[in-house]
């Protein structure tokens, strides 16, 4: 991060506090390969019964969590489906099908949710010989990409409803669950318990320096641990960073309404300035997208040279996201010069 900016790129940037690095120095250690170390082992059973699963298992990151709760449901050459802005499509570098032979097809919704009437004409269970068969469904909640949407856990149980008897399975991909846990007053596991397979993450939003967690069936999980380990990410004293996420849960999740907060105050900023560069009613959680035109890496590098960090994440679209590093000051400050940048642009 550029000395004395405000970096809102990601809610991935910040740094550990104090209390954190004390956690971490404390942890009780052993090898996780062996299934030996005890802060894991405890961080990996608090998240699975926190979420109302049977088993978790601690990634290095949420891509590789999702990764292996898609490769549970999804056989080479089957398909997942998801909203074609979803993580696992966009931001995990084809992941899916270069390792485990997954081939997506995408509904589209201007919010990301879950529209059961198209996501019911595109399943395609038990497809025969000759066409592709649907295996898993994909949902990403608070929806990064489509500008941290909340999903109603009413849309969340219909989908439940619509795979019954099917045999398709339902992952979903709770990067941000807790901002949608802050945001409406319903729980992680109120979410978590309409789907298979579940990964959360600890350092978006929260504040650990690393690491997520799958959770499902105990069963799946184990299996997925082999396979975390085929893939070269089994680790050692893992503890260090499970002791982080711990000390994150225990401090961090009530907070995430300061940055829904803040993230709604850079939004009104902008928005008197440039109305139509965004409109503040979307944002929901800590996440705004700007709607700048042809000129997001121009809009971007005005921004940076102004001393606020921001993301080109789709043609003409800013992305910033909000976070425990960043104070109601700074998101004043950081609207302000925006909406500065804006104004000027003539978004």
């Amino acid at each position: 991060m550029t000395s004395g900016s405000i970096d809102l790129r990601s809610d991935t940037v910040t740094r550990p506090a104090p209390g954190m690095v004390a956690a971490m120095s404390a942890a009780d250690v052993g090898d996780d390969v062996y299934g030996e170390d005890p802060a894991a082992n405890a961080l990996e059973e608090r998240v699975a019964g926190l979420l109302g699963h049977e088993a978790g298992l601690f990634t290095v990151t949420g891509s590789l969590a999702n990764v292996l709760g898609v490769r549970a449901w999804v056989a080479p050459g089957q398909e997942l489906l998801c909203e074609a802005r979803a993580h696992v499509v966009r931001a995990e570098l084809g992941a899916h099908a270069a390792l485990h032979g997954v081939t997506t097809r995408t509904w589209s919704h201007p919010r990301g949710r879950a529209d059961r009437e198209a996501i019911r004409e595109l399943m395609s269970p038990g497809a025969g010989p000759y066409l592709v068969s649907t295996a898993a469904i994909g949902v990403e909640n608070t929806h990064n990409f489509a500008g941290g949407t909340v999903h109603p856990v009413a849309d969340m149980a219909a989908l439940r409803d619509l795979v019954q008897g099917t045999g398709i399975r339902l992952h979903l991909d709770g990067a941000r669950l807790w901002n949608a846990q802050v945001a409406t007053g319903v729980s992680a596991r109120e979410y978590a318990e309409h789907f298979d397979t579940v990964s959360v993450c600890l350092s978006k939003g929260l504040g650990a320096p690393i690491g997520s967690v799958l959770v499902g069936p105990a069963d799946v999980i184990a299996e997925a641990r082999q396979w975390r380990k085929r893939l070269g990410g089994g680790w050692r004293q893992a503890g260090v960073l499970a002791a982080a996420g711990w000390y994150a849960l225990d401090h961090r999740v009530d907070r995430l309404a300061d940055d829904h907060t803040n993230a709604r105050l850079i939004a009104d900023l902008i928005h008197e300035a440039a109305g139509s560069v965004v409109d503040p009613e979307s944002v929901e959680t800590n996440i705004v997208l700007l709607h700048v035109g042809r000129q997001a890496e121009r809009f971007v590098a005005r921004a940076r040279a102004q001393g606020v960090l921001v993301a080109s994440v789709a043609p003409g679209v800013v992305r910033l996201i909000t976070h425990l590093d960043v104070s109601a000051a700074d998101a004043r400050k950081a609207g302000e010069t925006l909406a500065a940048v804006a104004r000027d642009a003539g978004a």
